[in-house]
């Protein structure tokens, strides 16, 4: 589960519920993975070490963090360029907001989801 992630966002608290899953699932093979991304409204502006230390003590994240990236245009990771192919509910490949969330198959499909979908929503 892949997700791009912002620490002063409505949907924030979707942190707890994307350890949850982690916590429920990790023993059998999944891992959730947080990006965090500062393209909307600002909401991501602290270092590494900041975003990282919120998230723990906020929400008691141990599933692994990377560092900030863009997700959309031209300094877009490669990732999330790849991941971006497979369109949101409304047809469009850029990301609209924090915490869409991409489900990565173990054969390698990619299944989207808004970041109104609850993590405790998803199918996994």
């Amino acid at each position: 589960l892949i997700v791009n992630v912002a620490s002063a966002c409505g949907f924030t608290s979707q942190y707890k519920g994307m350890q949850a899953l982690y916590d429920a699932k990790k023993s059998d093979g999944l891992v959730v993975v947080g990006f965090p991304c500062n393209q909307f409204g600002g909401q991501e502006p602290g270092t590494h070490q900041e975003i990282a230390s919120f998230c723990e003590a906020k929400y008691g994240v141990t599933f692994p963090m990377m560092a900030k990236i863009e997700v959309n245009g031209d300094n877009r990771h490669p990732l999330f360029a790849e991941l971006c192919k497979v369109p949101d509910h409304e047809g469009r490949e850029a990301i609209k907001w924090n915490f869409n969330k991409f489900i990565v198959r173990e054969d390698g499909s990619v299944e989207r989801y808004s970041h109104r979908t609850a993590p405790s929503d998803l199918p996994l």
